[in-house]
C-alpha cells in the first residue's frame, strides 16, 4: 500500500476519502541500552542503541497504521504524520496517523 505525507500521489487520481488511520507503538528502555547509553553520555556521539529503538517503534507504527487502512478498503494513506510523546521516564510512543484513500 502506498503511503506519502504529501496530500497527493503524482500520477494518481483520489476518487474517495475514507477516514483518519493511526498505529502507535509504546516502547520502554532496559537496563542494558541504559548502561551503553551512559557511556555515550561520557564520550557523546549517537546513541545507536536508542536509535535502533525508535526506528523500530516507527515501522511498527507505521505498520498498524496501514493495517488499519486496509481494515476499512484503503488503496492508499497520504499526509501521513509522525509524532511522538513521553509517556513516562523510559517510556515513549510514537504515532503514524494520515488520511486514508480510495484511487481511480
Amino acid at each position: 500500500m502506498l503511503y506519502v505525507t504529501t496530500e497527493t500521489i503524482p500520477g494518481k487520481e483520489i476518487k474517495e476519502t475514507l477516514a483518519v488511520v493511526r498505529g502507535n507503538s509504546v516502547r520502554a528502555r532496559n537496563i542494558g541500552r541504559d548502561i551503553f547509553a551512559g557511556l555515550k553520555n561520557i564520550v557523546g556521539g549517537e546513541v545507536s542503541e536508542y536509535t535502533q529503538l525508535m526506528a523500530d517503534s516507527r515501522e511498527q507504527a507505521i505498520s498498524r497504521m496501514l493495517k488499519d487502512a486496509e481494515r476499512i478498503g484503503a488503496d492508499a494513506v497520504v499526509n501521513v504524520r509522525f509524532m511522538t510523546s513521553m509517556i513516562m521516564q523510559g517510556m515513549a510512543e510514537i504515532l503514524a496517523y494520515g488520511t486514508a484513500v480510495k484511487l481511480k
